[in-house]
């Protein structure tokens, strides 16, 4: 919008304010009276400049308005002192009917000097205020954009000490019973929080990655599962290193374990990641066993923030109970 705005100067000092001139006898008078001609010229070229950059502006900004209104003043004031100048004065005719009395006691050249004067303010404020009104827009885009990086970085943050907690919770009650399966777990457990060093600082990952990387999470969870439990795992990636947001999906995932899981009843937890032509589908349905934890529904309201932050109508979720079972539903235009 800035070089338009310059286009639209240059094209008004050099075209349409010099047209507008050439409705009035300027040749004669610039041969008669050139101080006057180049002093008006000056001052409305400078009264464009200062209405674009100064005096326009001011009526956007907190506490200078006032100082516009007085601009606009102070160019009506030395409009009217230009007018007041007396170069000469015309010989009384029974002709004198047309543009050189269509104003009683104004000259021409004083009309000259009102018509551009009118031309100059209305053309440097519309040019003013369609620019001021652009900034203003782009600023809050700015704002926006800032304040959308700095929530995302905050739900990632928040990522790392969830997952840790949840994990190490598991960790702890696999050691405490002296399980074989304790030292496997932790060597996961290790093995995947570098990934989540590694990508949490990063805004994409490919595909594959973030898949492997569940795929290992829920090896990891099912070491603690007894026989009640059936965890279904399906991933299917046409294009592997299309990227996508890390940390994304495996909240879902966790979500599963932790309500989907009975140590007494038969349960089912099934888990689908597909990609195909730069659309990522991903769904997760398991038995929903209450359980009341500080903090349950921090991960999943983080997931969907970000997922809001980062793919705003480019994805869909549908999530929710259905007949004792909670499903979750996510796609993924990662071609936007």
């Amino acid at each position: 919008m800035k070089n338009v705005a310059v286009y639209i100067d240059l094209a008004f000092c050099l075209v349409v304010l010099p047209l507008m001139a050439l409705i009035f006898p300027i040749e004669r008078w610039f041969h008669n009276f050139p101080w006057y001609v180049v002093s008006v010229g000056m001052w409305l070229y400078s009264l464009y400049f200062i209405n674009r950059v100064v005096t326009v502006p001011s009526f956007f900004r907190n506490g200078r308005s006032v100082m516009g209104v007085m601009l606009v003043v102070a160019s009506v004031v030395v409009t009217y002192l230009f007018t007041r100048v007396t170069l000469y004065t015309p010989a009384p005719s029974i002709f004198d009917i047309g543009i050189t009395r269509v104003f009683p006691m104004m000259y021409q050249y004083h009309q000259m000097v009102w018509s551009l004067f009118g031309i100059v303010e209305a053309f440097s404020f519309a040019v003013g205020l369609l620019t001021e009104t652009n900034q203003q827009r782009a600023s809050r885009r700015a704002v926006e954009a800032e304040r959308d990086r700095a929530e995302i970085a905050l739900y990632k943050a928040q990522i790392k000490p969830h997952f840790m907690f949840n994990t190490l919770n598991s960790l702890y009650g696999l050691f405490l019973t002296h399980d074989a399966k304790a030292l496997p777990s932790l060597e996961k457990y290790i093995s995947m929080m570098r990934y989540v060093h590694n990508t949490t600082m990063r805004d994409m990952v490919a595909v594959h990655e973030e898949a492997d990387y569940i795929r290992e999470y829920v090896e990891l969870q099912s070491l603690r599962l007894n026989g009640k439990t059936e965890v279904a795992l399906h991933i299917d990636i046409e294009d592997e290193e299309i990227q996508v947001a890390p940390m994304l999906l495996v909240t879902f995932v966790e979500n599963c374990f932790k309500h989907g899981v009975s140590p007494v009843e038969p349960c089912r937890i099934e888990i689908n990641i597909e990609e195909k032509d730069k659309i990522l589908s991903f769904s997760t349905r398991n038995r929903i066993f209450p359980v009341n934890r500080s903090g349950e529904h921090l991960g999943i309201d983080n997931c969907r923030k970000r997922l809001q932050l980062l793919y705003g109508d480019a994805h869909t979720l549908d999530t929710g109970a259905r007949n004792d079972y909670y499903e979750v539903k996510l796609k993924i235009d990662l071609g936007k």
